[in-house]
């Protein structure tokens, strides 16, 4: 894994950055592409996968995007196998892609949890395996998970998703465990309300009001809080930082918040 020759830079560096073809992963991606990196946009919208790219920057040889279901491991090992090809190897993989289905306890039926298991975990766990098996090959890498603010907060409706986010937290300290002898290092960062087109699709006024009353610093956070974070974690200045959960959410469970 070459290092970086600057301060800030990523040049060299070769990334997969799932879910990516809007919100958190897109201005991930973007910011890992203005500082140097190859990317692939990856995503289940193909056509918003390629978007994203236009987005960015169409001319860049850098960039490029590619169609995968992350609850079918035939299409993410073959998402790892044509970033390979293209960049020769891979350094970074931000493991973005999730969703779920949001339902009480009382009323959350076995197909809306197998759902959110399949994609938000099962998948999430068989991009970092087939990655990690890539940079393991070569030269180690850096693996950047998403877990979420609602871990510790046991917020209502959010079993499904939180059980899985939670999930991906042991995944994120045993990989780091493992992982550390092929110069790997593996952390995740839970999010904070954080305004995107997603969550003000599914948060109803009140909610989003509920959750901004709860918030120190008086404002929701910006995907770009959270790029800012997976850079770093992502960086050589991170090579030391491994089997962390690094909360990115301006203070919201340090409030103890509970939703109903």
């Amino acid at each position: 894994m070459s290092k970086i020759n600057e301060q800030g830079s990523f040049e060299g560096r070769r990334a997969i950055v799932t879910g990516a073809a809007r919100g958190i992963g897109f201005a991930i991606a973007s910011r890992l592409h203005e500082r140097g990196a190859s990317v692939m946009i990856a995503d289940i919208n193909g056509d918003g996968a390629s978007e994203a790219c236009e987005r960015i920057d169409a001319s860049s040889p850098r960039l490029c995007s590619f169609a995968v279901d992350i609850a079918d491991t035939e299409q993410i090992d073959a998402t790892v196998k044509a970033a390979e090809e293209r960049w020769g190897g891979l350094d970074i993989l931000i493991n973005n892609a999730a969703h779920a289905r949001f339902g009480t306890v009382l009323e959350m039926p076995p197909e809306d949890l197998d759902y959110s298991y399949a994609v938000g975990l099962r998948g999430n766990f068989f991009c970092l395996q087939s990655a990690a098996r890539a940079m393991a090959a070569g030269d180690g890498g850096k693996i950047v998970n998403v877990s979420s603010m609602t871990v510790p907060l046991g917020h209502a409706r959010n079993v499904a998703y939180s059980a899985m986010k939670g999930a991906i937290e042991v995944i994120t300290r045993v990989a780091a465990v493992e992982l550390a002898p092929h110069n790997i290092q593996v952390n995740a960062i839970a999010p904070g309300p954080i305004d995107t087109e997603l969550s003000r699709a599914v948060l109803t006024e009140r909610g989003r009001a509920d959750r901004l009353r709860h918030l120190p610093g008086g404002r929701f956070g910006l995907p770009d809080d959270i790029a800012g974070a997976a850079l770093f974690l992502a960086s050589a200045e991170a090579e030391w930082v491994t089997g962390s959960i690094l909360a990115v959410d301006g203070g919201y469970t340090a409030t103890g918040v509970f939703e109903h």
